[in-house]
């Protein structure tokens, strides 16, 4: 009696058949095709399957982002709106001259935000 193998398809294959799709078309730069390209061959992915799934991830994430401080903007909207109900607050009186030593501080300050250690060099260079 002969028999027949039937071989089954990937459950994405199926889908594949059954939904309709939707082309979408992007530009970008010849090296950036090609570097995708590379990493899509590397995941074991065709390029659109690659995209796919980036873009899922990414938006994913996002999703997840948003609904983590989504109570925080929340939050941050009401104050705002509490806020546009206030008068507005006077100018703050000008303040005196800063000391010799607060000048200092807010020049070390400073530097350390321009990059500049205590000692005036920037990390990662050579004195």
């Amino acid at each position: 009696m002969p028999t027949s193998t039937t071989l089954a398809l990937p459950s994405y294959a199926y889908y594949d058949a059954l939904v309709a799709k939707a082309r979408i078309t992007i530009s970008l730069e010849q090296d950036q095709a090609e570097r995708i390209r590379q990493h899509a061959e590397r995941a074991g992915m065709d390029v659109s399957a690659y995209l796919v799934h980036a873009a899922t991830r990414q938006m994913a994430e996002s999703d997840a982002i948003e609904e983590q401080f989504a109570e925080v903007d929340a939050l941050i909207a009401r104050a705002e709106r509490a806020a546009d109900g206030l008068p507005a607050e006077p100018a703050p009186e000008p303040s005196a001259e800063l000391t010799e030593q607060e000048r200092r501080e807010v020049e070390e300050a400073l530097g350390l935000v321009h990059g500049r250690d205590r000692q005036g060099r920037r990390p990662g260079h050579a004195a």
